[in-house]
């Protein structure tokens, strides 16, 4: 078997450049995805201030920005966001738990999230997008025609010989 190697198009280093970037974009992620998931973190509770929504052409996406204060009160955060609020969740002054789990802008319920589904989807594609590229690359292959491995020579006997096989008590030719 032998390996040949190709040349980098412009196209595999476009995909080269799109799976290292999906890797660092969801590789930071996954401590604090996975802490989400688990609510794993600083109990406390967060009042809701102030609903904050973008729309977008036929949907709307809202959440709810508040502050965060611990159940021991050490923790304190201000303006920051509950994950998987939404317009008809809360209202401004509304009380209710959640856990910080170290994420800068937002808390969660202490049913944690399933962010940690896409972070893993994002940083499968990344690796998938990688791997194809590693393999357009580096294509392995029986491609030696009548040579062997490492390039030796097949064994037997070279392709278009005969060999021919004398019977016993037969005349030589």
């Amino acid at each position: 078997m032998t390996v040949t190697r190709r040349r980098l198009s412009g196209f595999d280093l476009a995909l080269v450049i799109v799976g290292v970037l999906m890797l660092f974009a969801s590789a930071p992620e996954f401590g604090p995805a996975i802490r989400a998931a688990r609510a794993d973190g600083v109990g406390g509770v967060f009042t809701a201030r102030d609903l904050r929504c973008v729309q977008h052409p036929g949907h709307e996406s809202c959440v709810w920005a508040g502050d965060f204060a611990s159940a021991d009160g050490r923790v304190l955060r201000s303006g920051v966001e509950l994950y998987g609020s939404d317009r008809d969740t809360l209202t401004a002054g509304q009380a209710t738990p959640a856990v910080d789990t170290g994420r800068g802008t937002r808390v969660y319920g202490p049913g944690g999230s399933g962010e940690w589904m896409f972070t893993t989807l994002l940083a499968l594609a990344g690796l998938a997008v990688l791997t194809t590229v590693a393999r357009r690359v580096r294509r392995t292959g029986d491609r030696g025609g009548a040579r062997g491995r490492e390039g030796q020579p097949a064994a037997g006997p070279p392709s278009g010989t005969v060999t021919v096989k004398r019977l016993p008590g037969s005349a030589g030719l």
